[in-house]
């Protein structure tokens, strides 16, 4: 049975997953990127917890990490669209469906790479916040 922890991001990726972009989790950026964009979900840092004895319960506040990436002519368009898509996204259900207390996602900060013989990358890391308490952190 996965961790509440698992859970958790597993519900995340699902939710990007129904994006037009392709999501991947846990991946390295391929050598392609698909006409409407790439997400990679890396699960990130859950920090140290807040601690609660009774009942004991170790509060996080868990930062994954989306890798947004677009190619192509309209790059700074496609950007935008597939940012704002995620934005909705996480506002549809700010518990992804029970499992959090709140999820809510930074600013992204784009950058232009270069790509020899090939249309330019745009891409941005956005960070999303997951608060959520467990009853132990190793389960």
């Amino acid at each position: 049975m996965p961790t509440p922890r698992e859970t958790i991001l597993a519900a995340l990726h699902a939710r990007l997953s129904a994006l037009p972009a392709t999501a991947l989790r846990g991946e390295v950026l391929p050598e392609r990127v698909p006409a409407e964009g790439l997400l990679i979900l890396s699960d990130g840092e859950p920090g140290e917890p807040e601690v609660t004895l009774s009942p004991l319960a170790y509060h996080y506040q868990h930062r994954a990490e989306i890798e947004a990436v677009v190619q192509g002519g309209d790059r700074d368009g496609a950007f935008d669209t597939l940012c704002a898509s995620i934005g909705a996204a996480l506002a549809a259900d700010r518990t992804l469906g029970g499992l959090c207390d709140w999820v809510e996602a930074e600013a992204p900060r784009p950058v232009d790479l270069p790509i020899e013989g090939a249309a330019s990358l745009k891409a941005a890391v956005i960070p999303v916040v997951l608060h959520y308490s467990i009853a132990d952190p190793l389960r």
